[in-house]
Order: structure tokens, then C-alpha cells, then sequence
């Protein structure tokens, strides 16, 4: 195995690094976190432009309009992005992430040509409406019907959890087609055009103070059959395609975080007086606690490079999916943890407080409460472990309680 960067990947990097120091310092301030449609232009704009100097869908075949890029590329791509404090994809992630790998793999020839081209363009905002209120974490358990009359489906009820739905164009939608089927095998995987009558979104106030989430009410909204993917009943095994490359993909910009907020941390530390006369950087157990994520979250690295390659030869990474989403997640608390160790009073409030090199630590904060849903978003840690369990080591179904 030669790990070392071929000509191409370095042209790659350096033409990457150019364009970016090129057009960064000409794009407008970031809107505010809650101010939706401001947010929305601006990542569409950023989309169109990464479409415009041939960098949009790095990761997709050239032949869905791509770039094809090598899996060593596409992680350059998102080094180098991350390294240069690009935006990421925000209000694009479910259409970019979710939505267009599952057409990819799952969607006919004419769902395909209507809607890539304009997710890589940063025409259509997508959102994903899986969850419900009453289903918790057992997916399986959705109650929302869709009743076939004629050319459509007639869909009734509600989800939640619903990302960047007041500004979506569609959703990603899993119903439920036949009720007396087994709970897995009813359910079917349809695009939802958010503009349907019927369709009714309720933000939600998260704990960080955004409205990122919304409630989707659903009341008799008649979707084309045109508009579902793969065949009807078999949606469970069309999420289980857009759960691997949610677990296992789209989190890579995530882990890149994760080290810069290392270095951050690491920067306060240096930064930061102890009472013994010297700073908090010289505490032995800290470094060691430091060194200890720097590691996990190289791990999770190498696990990433594994994913993408399955992804980039037409595999589904499931199994190692569900282990990157574990590790990850449970990995980013323990960093946000020591985070606010270090930061001490300053992690108590997003504004205000600054750091103690003096700059504003509002992001690290957020960050912190953000990532104690991230062991619930996308499946929690228990039904990762039992996927794990149940497709990996072959282990009996844990037993259902009535």
C-alpha cells in the first residue's frame, strides 16, 4: 500500500487551496443562526459557487454531475475546506448528504435528471421527515398512512425533528403503505414536494435557541406515485441506503471540526494561568486527556477514508456506518466535555464571554450543547449498537416487551 499523495492529488490540493484563497475573502458575513431565509441564500449561493468552479458533488459519480473525484481527493477536498474555514454545506446537507446519494443508488432515470443537477446547483433545499412523535427511536413504528388513490398517494400525519423544513423545497419521506403488513415491511420512501397543500411546518425551539427542527403536519397531501423511490413496501430498505450514508459519510466534516476544536482547546490551555504559576497546559492528566481524543478521532479518520472508499465504488457502508456514528459522537461529547473544562466560566454563556486569549468562545459553547443530541440524531447509541450486534455479529434480536 503507497499512502503518498500521487501528482494528481497534490495539482488537486494546490489548485483547492488557490481557488479558496481566491474567493473567501469576498464572501458576505454569515447570517444570523435563526434568520432562516438569509441563511438558506447564503448556502445556496456558496453551493452555486462550488458548482461554478467544478467542485460541487465532489464525492458523486461525473456521470450524475460530480466531480468523480478519487476517495483521497474527496478528503483533500474536505481538508482543505475545513482548513480555510469554508462554509459547509448547512441548509444543503439532507439534499447533498441524504436525499442525492439515495437517488444515485435508488431513484429512477427521470427523478434523477429532475432533481441532481439542481441539488448540485443549489436550487432545491431538501429536508428529511423520518422521525415522528410517537415513534421514538423504533422507526419501524411510523404511523404516518399513504393511501393509494389513482396516480397519487394520499399521505396523513406528522414528523418530527424535520431539518431546515421552512426552507425546503422537499422532503425525504417515509410512510407507511400498507398497515397489515409487518412493521418493516410496509413502509415506502417518497419525495414530498413541501409546497403540496396540506403540508404545514411548526419550527421548534432547540435547546441552543434556533428553530433548526421543525413539526411537519401532513393532512391529506396527495403525492404523485411518480415520486416514490424503489418499489412500494420496500422503503425500509431504501432508509436503511440513506441511513448509511448519513452515518457513515456525512459526518465527515464533523470529524475536521473536531480537530480544530482540539487545537483550540489545546491554545486555551497554553493560554490559560493555573494557581500553580504556569498555565492549565502543564496538568499531565489534561494532555493526557487530550492526547487520548487526538487519537479516537484519527481512528475515526482512518474509518472515514474506509467508508468513502465503499461509498465511491457503489457499496453501502452500513456496518461501517452504525461504528463510525457510535465512536464519533460519543467521541465529540468527551471533546466538548474537556472544552468546557478548559474554558471554565467562559463556556457558561454563547455571548459575552470571551476565551482567555481573548476571542469570542460562543461557537465552542454551542457546540457543546449541540453535541448532546448527537448519541440521539440518526439512529442513538443503543440502536447502533444493536444493528451492530444483530448484522455484525449475528447476535438474536433483542427480545420486543409488552
Amino acid at each position: 500500500m503507497d499512502l503518498r499523495p500521487t501528482d494528481r492529488e497534490i495539482a488537486f490540493r494546490d489548485r483547492l487551496r488557490a481557488w479558496l484563497a481566491e474567493v473567501l475573502p469576498t464572501l458576505p458575513p454569515a447570517p444570523a443562526r435563526d434568520d432562516w431565509p438569509a441563511r438558506r441564500r447564503y448556502d445556496t449561493a456558496w453551493q452555486r459557487r462550488l458548482f461554478d468552479a467544478g467542485y460541487a458533488g465532489v464525492d458523486w459519480p461525473s456521470e450524475h454531475g460530480g466531480l468523480g473525484a478519487s476517495p483521497t481527493e474527496q478528503l483533500i477536498f474536505l481538508e482543505e475546506t475545513a482548513r480555510a474555514r469554508a462554509p459547509y454545506v448547512g441548509a444543503n446537507f439532507v439534499g447533498l448528504l441524504h436525499a442525492g446519494p439515495t437517488l444515485i443508488v435508488e431513484g429512477t432515470a427521470a427523478q434523477r435528471a429532475r432533481h441532481l443537477p439542481r441539488i448540485l446547483r443549489g436550487e432545491e433545499v431538501w429536508c428529511q421527515g423520518f422521525s415522528e412523535p410517537d415513534a421514538g427511536s423504533d422507526l419501524a413504528a411510523l404511523r404516518t398512512s399513504a393511501v393509494r388513490d389513482g396516480d397519487c398517494y394520499v399521505v396523513t400525519g406528522r414528523k418530527i425533528w424535520t431539518s431546515h423544513a421552512q426552507v425546503a423545497d422537499h422532503c425525504e419521506l417515509l410512510v407507511r403503505t400498507d398497515p397489515g403488513a409487518p412493521r418493516h415491511k410496509g413502509i415506502t420512501w417518497l419525495i414530498l414536494p413541501m409546497d403540496a397543500p396540506g403540508v404545514r411546518v411548526r419550527p421548534l425551539r432547540t435547546a441552543v435557541g434556533t428553530s433548526e427542527f421543525s413539526e411537519l403536519v401532513l393532512d391529506e397531501v396527495r403525492v404523485p406515485v411518480s415520486h416514490r423511490v424503489g418499489p412500494e413496501n420496500d422503503g425500509w430498505r431504501v432508509a436503511m441506503v440513506t441511513f448509511s450514508f448519513e452515518r457513515g459519510t456525512a459526518f465527515i466534516g464533523e470529524v475536521i471540526e473536531s480537530r480544530n476544536i482540539l487545537r483550540e482547546i489545546v491554545a486555551a490551555a497554553r493560554a490559560t494561568p493555573d494557581r500553580g504559576g504556569g498555565t492549565l497546559w502543564d496538568d499531565a492528566a489534561l494532555r493526557r486527556d487530550v492526547g487520548r481524543l487526538v487519537a479516537e478521532v484519527n481512528g475515526l479518520w482512518a474509518l472515514i477514508r474506509k467508508n468513502v472508499s465503499e461509498a465511491s465504488a457503489g457499496m453501502v457502508p452500513v456496518q461501517g456506518a452504525s461504528v463510525f456514528k457510535l465512536r464519533f459522537t460519543e467521541n465529540r461529547q468527551r471533546i466538548a466535555d474537556l472544552a468546557s473544562r478548559v474554558l471554565g466560566r467562559a463556556s457558561l454563556a454563547l455571548d459575552g464571554l470571551p476565551g482567555p486569549d481573548g476571542r469570542a468562545r460562543g461557537h465552542v459553547v454551542e457546540d457543546r450543547v449541540n453535541t448532546l443530541s448527537f448519541t440521539i440524531a440518526a439512529g442513538t447509541s443503543q440502536i447502533q449498537r444493536n444493528i451492530l450486534a444483530e448484522r455484525a455479529l449475528g447476535l438474536p434480536k433483542e427480545p420486543r416487551w409488552t
